[in-house]
């Protein structure tokens, strides 16, 4: 019996739970990289970015292909990159809500809310 669909995307996003991962993701996004470009824009241990490339390998989100002695890196489908836009987008529209939420509160004390008729 197979697992259920929702465990499935489950172990998806944990695989996406990782800053580091995230972060190559949206460089491989832009186009492909070889490791050595990678490692000053993640801002990890090259044996780290490593681990966290064999993660995404696995999960299936990225392909290698290697000329001469440089591995490059890209996405696997361009869905993958949709997915960070779209979570950006809901991102920015959660921030949105809360930087409401704390003009609201920073406001003086009875000046929330629409003036009052007059």
């Amino acid at each position: 019996m197979s697992r259920p669909l929702y465990q499935a995307k489950a172990e998806f996003f944990k695989t996406l739970g990782h800053p580091a991962r995230i972060r190559v993701l949206e460089l491989l996004s832009e186009r492909e990289h070889a490791v050595a470009e990678m490692l000053p824009e993640v801002g990890i241990e090259a044996a780290n970015l490593s681990q966290q490339l064999a993660v995404l390998r696995r999960a299936g989100l990225v392909v290698t292909r290697k000329e001469g002695s440089t591995v490059y890196y890209s996405l696997t489908s361009p869905h993958v990159a949709e997915l960070l836009r779209v979570a950006r987008q809901i991102l920015t529209g959660v921030l949105t809500g809360q930087i409401e939420l704390l003009d609201d509160l920073r406001a003086p004390a009875g000046s929330a809310g629409p003036p009052p008729p007059t």
